[in-house]
């Protein structure tokens, strides 16, 4: 007999109740004994506030034949192997269908009372944890997808051998692994039927109400146990209470249970009052061909309701406008999913490439881009020398005072204004913005990148552009004053390096440096002081007008002949460089951040 199951053949899954392993381990031919194993004949349902575990153990599992099984216990004092029962068990093996759960097997050769009913797992307990469990939203293509998962069960066991189930509740409705219900508990009578159950004084007191308020009130009066005696009509009724629980997401008799204990309401349900007592479902509920239909199927008189033929029907014209089965709505919602999550996958990408260009573009300020681009490819930056370029030093004339007559956020507001305009200058030449340091403003030519002689022409250029923006340059606070910076120019070698490791920076370091700034500060008002040495570079090119200044002291240098830039006779074809009058919400750092104020 291959339904047959010998207790050697099963491993009871045990653990720690808060533990994260489990362990197997065979059942106790001599003592054998359920509680010791954790074994129940309720629903267990445990829950961990440890993460790892599963959220929660629906009833007591076992390993037969390497697959995992649910077990269920009946107190049953000794099985007679008769025709009937055979014929039972072949119904139940015969079973086949996608919303009925498997028959495995029955081990009715324990010691004691007892009998161990072996089934398909399903590991998302039964519809009634699903109700129960609010972590699960339940929209109504996941309720109409059950309602439907249960239609399409019962019509098949109706149309099968076991004729008819007798015990159908929200408990006996299970939930496998990819959210199809299933129907269990059917057949198998003559098995799950307790040896001795006789309706006498005790039986009210012994009885479980609850499990009454799914019996049709016609079989209440007959009914010593849950299911028997039982009837299709009897299932459709069954099966109204349990869309009352999908629909309400509670129950049975939601509402009157609020006010009556459940003997109550089977006693009512029972006497047939007129118009007979059933649970309340608000128009506003459901759909209303669903309460409908639900209306049917609790008719008072068992000729009045559905087949579940016609119920099937009648659910297919409901389910149109939803999901008809629940995988096929999660694949099209992932799918659906994974279409968004492409397309926020590459919208997030160009963010970020967004957001690494900007960066980028922020240490390509503050370094040169030759030197930036070392340090983000992780390269150790080794200090230069270059033999000749040119350095641009410009300071503010009478800052000082200045500052003395402002308060200081007009300083800042009038230092960010004029270094804004310097900074948009510069951009149109070639040419490396060194630092600023108060009032003192400091450019270099003709280095990271060497460019041969041209370092002298590009800060010539740029320093009467600077001129020219000076001249017509507007203190807000001080509308009035006219605004004059000196500025210094001198070609030389030098050493460049990046020094310091938080906030690096690049410097330049030798005597061509502490030239330039004496050049700046022995100059004068609107005026750009070159040296002998930036003017031969600058005679070159034949087109810049220099006036000799005369002999100079220079600390550290001693006498030397210097020289006033006046002009340039070539056309720059770089535009002149207006000062901008910005609006308060306007950004005024176009340079480095270009798409922030559009």
């Amino acid at each position: 007999m291959s339904w047959r199951v010998r207790p050697d053949e099963v491993l009871l899954e045990v653990g720690k109740m808060f533990g994260s392993k489990m362990g197997l381990q065979k059942l106790n031919y001599e003592n054998f004994s359920l509680q010791q194993f954790g074994l129940n004949s309720g629903r267990v349902s445990i829950a961990s506030g440890n993460s790892q575990l599963p959220a929660q153990l629906f009833t007591t599992i076992g390993i037969y034949k390497g697959e995992r099984v649910a077990i269920k216990k009946v107190a049953k004092k000794k099985v007679y192997i008769t025709s009937t029962l055979l014929w039972e068990i072949k119904q139940a093996r015969d079973v086949s269908h996608e919303n009925t759960v498997r028959f495995v097997g029955a081990c009715i050769d324990l010691p004691r009372p007892t009998i161990l009913i072996l089934t398909e797992y399903c590991p998302k307990g039964s519809l009634k944890d699903v109700l129960e469990n609010e972590a699960i939203q339940l929209d109504w293509n996941f309720r109409m997808s059950l309602i439907h998962d249960v239609v399409k069960g019962m019509a098949y066991l109706h149309n099968s051998d076991v004729g008819v189930h007798g015990k159908l509740r929200s408990c006996n409705c299970l939930i496998d692994g990819r959210f199809v219900l299933k129907i269990s508990d059917f057949g198998l009578r003559t098995l799950t039927t307790p040896s001795e159950y006789v309706r006498d004084q005790n039986y009210y007191n012994m009885l479980n109400f609850t499990e009454l308020l799914w019996v049709a009130p016609e079989l209440l009066p007959a009914t010593v146990i849950p299911g028997t005696p039982a009837t299709q009509k009897g299932d459709v009724y069954s099966f109204a209470i349990i869309l009352e629980e999908i629909v309400v997401r509670g129950g049975p008799y939601e509402t009157a249970r609020q006010f009556l204990d459940p003997q109550a309401i089977v006693e009512r349900v029972a006497l047939h009052e007129s118009p007979p007592f059933r649970p309340f479902v608000g128009q506003r509920d459901c759909p209303p061909d669903l309460l409908d239909l639900m209306e049917k199927c609790w008719s008072d008189s068992p000729d009045d309701r559905p087949t579940f033929s016609g119920i099937r029907s009648s659910v297919r014209l409901i389910m149109k406008g939803f999901c008809e089965n629940l995988m096929d709505d999660l694949l099209r919602r992932m799918e659906q999913y994974a279409n968004n999550l492409e397309s926020l996958v590459e919208e997030k990408t160009e963010q970020l490439s967004m957001e690494k260009r900007r960066t980028e573009e922020l240490l390509y300020q503050v370094l040169p881009r030759p030197v930036a681009q070392q340090l983000l490819a992780g390269e150790m930056v080794q200090p230069e020398q270059f033999e000749c370029v040119t350095i641009y030093f410009s300071d503010i004339v009478g800052f000082t005072a200045l500052c003395a007559q402002s308060r200081p956020m007009e300083v800042v507001d009038f230092l960010n204004d004029l270094y804004s305009t310097f900074d948009r200058i510069i951009g149109f030449y070639d040419v490396y913005k060194v630092e600023t340091i108060g009032d003192a403003y400091m450019v270099v030519s003709g280095l990271p990148e060497r460019n041969g002689h041209d370092h002298a022409r590009e800060i010539g250029l740029m320093a009467l552009a600077i001129l020219d923006a000076v001249k017509s340059f507007t203190i807000k606070h001080k509308p009035e004053y006219q605004l004059k910076i000196r500025i210094g120019i001198h070609s030389g070698p030098v050493c460049a390096g990046v020094v310091g490791q938080k906030m690096p920076h690049y410097c330049l370091f030798g005597d061509t440096v502490n030239t330039a700034s004496r050049m700046e500060s022995t100059g004068h008002p609107l005026k750009i002081h070159v040296s002998e040495a930036a003017k031969q570079i600058l005679d070159k090119f034949g087109t810049f007008r220099t006036e000799l200044r005369g002999d100079v002291e220079l600390k550290g240098k001693g006498i030397v002949t210097t020289y006033w830039l006046l002009e340039c006779s070539e056309p720059d074809p770089r535009p002149p460089t207006p000062m901008r009058n910005y609006n308060e919400n306007e950004v005024p750092f176009p340079i480095l951040f270009p798409a922030i104020g559009k």
